[in-house]
């Protein structure tokens, strides 16, 4: 979608006027991991209008294959307007205009299977979901466990003005046990689901191999189950690098988030499934994995829109690799994704404000 970002705080009625930038989940998650070096391709459709030319444009300046985006005569590209403030307060206001949009038309008959299939992982949203019957159907389609496909990844991304009827919302659920890894934060299985806790999400998803628990403010949780003798998915590395406690459901490793100075909470979210999927497709245990997760949701909480610059490789690596008290003692502000070119030592406060 294109998003319009307010110029000054405030409720939407009241706000003259906005900037215009580029969101939603898929391609938050694509250009993230592009802007690190990774080979990353987006599939959508959008409109044949100016805001569907500028979506393009903007994407794949990021570094993204956008080839197989398909172009809509017949339908506008889906647009977003939100106010300034954080997604957990009660002044947050997102307004959504999209239906009868240009990707709420896509199928899975519209889709090439090679350029589905041809990655080492194919990444979703439960947003798509919720779009249109056409988009569940390819969902469905989607996370059906078949032979030869990639490692599934799924976001959940329960977005309560999407589903409006929350019994519907528990189809997020179904989705979720046909993928392979799966991203979920604890308030939103409490919400769509009716779920406390990281251990309670877990039994009622024993199916996928990986299960991400994010938990706010605290951190985030990773399950891992040991390799299956029918050859399940573990990881787009072809490893079992499990790491943690292990206890019925496999491993559990926890990793608490880092102290950041918030400037908006949109796109934390898929910044953090890159910064995971960044580390999985390297190998990485764990516990880096996770530490990767919070560092790329740390550059997109502390700037104003969508879409942030992750920190270079060499960056992540070295605070990823921090000792546990190191880690507490981080703090990061904004401009923060600078500090490895600004001398800065990796266990002090970068920058300060």
């Amino acid at each position: 979608m294109v998003t319009f970002l307010p110029r000054l705080p405030g409720r939407l009625a009241d706000v003259p006027s906005f900037d215009r930038a580029i969101g939603g989940a898929e391609s938050n998650v694509a250009c993230t991991l592009a802007r690190t070096g990774h080979t990353t391709r987006w599939i959508s459709r959008v409109g044949t209008d100016g805001f569907g030319d500028h979506l393009l444009a903007a994407i794949a300046d990021c570094g993204v294959d956008v080839r197989h985006v398909r172009r809509d005569p017949l339908r506008p590209t889906g647009v977003y307007f939100r106010t300034a403030g954080d997604r957990a307060t009660g002044t947050h206001e997102v307004a959504y205009y999209r239906a009868g949009s240009a990707a709420s038309a896509m199928t899975a008959a519209d889709l090439d299977p090679a350029a589905l299939y041809g990655g080492r992982i194919l990444h979703l949203s439960g947003i798509t979901a919720a779009l249109s019957a056409d988009c569940l159907g390819l969902l469905t389609e989607l996370t059906t466990r078949r032979p030869g496909r990639p490692l599934l990844s799924f976001d959940v991304n329960y977005r309560p003005g999407l589903w409006r009827d929350t019994a519907r919302a528990r189809v997020l659920l179904d989705l979720a046990r046909g993928a392979d890894l799966v991203f979920v934060g604890d308030d939103e299985a409490r919400d769509a689901w009716g779920l406390h806790g990281p251990r309670a999400i877990r039994r009622a998803l024993p199916e996928p191999h990986t299960l991400v628990v994010k938990q706010g403010k605290a951190g985030a949780t990773v399950f891992r189950r040991t390799r299956e003798p029918g050859g399940g998915h573990d990881d787009a590395t072809g490893r079992d690098d499990t790491t943690g406690t292990d206890d019925a459901t496999g491993t559990a490793t926890f990793v608490p988030a880092l102290d950041v100075d918030l400037v908006a909470a949109t796109g934390a979210g898929d910044a953090f499934a890159a910064g995971f999927l960044s580390a999985t497709l390297r190998g990485l245990p764990d516990r880096a994995r996770l530490r990767h997760g919070h560092l790329w949701a740390a550059a997109a909480l502390t700037v104003p829109g969508d879409l942030a610059t992750p920190p270079s490789r060499p960056c992540a690596d070295r605070l990823a690799a921090l000792d546990d008290p190191a880690w507490a003692r981080l703090h990061l502000a904004p401009g923060w994704t600078d500090a490895d070119t600004s001398g800065h030592r990796a266990d002090e406060e970068v920058p300060t404000p």
